[in-house]
């Protein structure tokens, strides 16, 4: 059930990102929900090999680093799901911040009416 949710949630942040970014567009919902299913996928599979390789980066610049890190995973996403187009690297960077910012909203409304009951 769980999994069920946290996709819902990526799929409704790139809906979100897609209203706000012009560079992010999808060719129908039902493609956010699998996109929303590749993000997990990559961000599971592949992100931690890419920060792993990435890490004197990301100390050397505090951390920020993470924020192009990030915007990769957003860019693997779009290059493997066809439903999906991303312009360019700043689309990626700022689709993957509005992504990061909604779920992360969300997920805080989501755990603490969970954690009221």
């Amino acid at each position: 059930m769980g999994f069920l949710v946290r996709t819902l949630i990526t799929a409704f942040a790139f809906w979100v990102a897609e209203l706000l970014i012009e560079g992010i567009s999808f060719t129908g919902p039902f493609n956010m929900f699998i996109a929303a299913i590749i993000f997990g996928l990559v961000n599971a599979l592949v992100r931690p090999v890419v920060a792993l390789l990435s890490l004197p980066l990301t100390v050397l610049t505090l951390g920020l680093f993470t924020l192009v890190v990030n915007a990769l995973m957003f860019a693997i996403t779009a290059g493997l799901m066809p439903g999906m187009r991303v312009s360019g690297f700043g689309a990626a960077f700022f689709g993957a911040i509005i992504v990061w910012l909604v779920s992360w909203a969300v997920n805080r409304l989501v755990v603490d009416r969970a954690a009221v009951r």
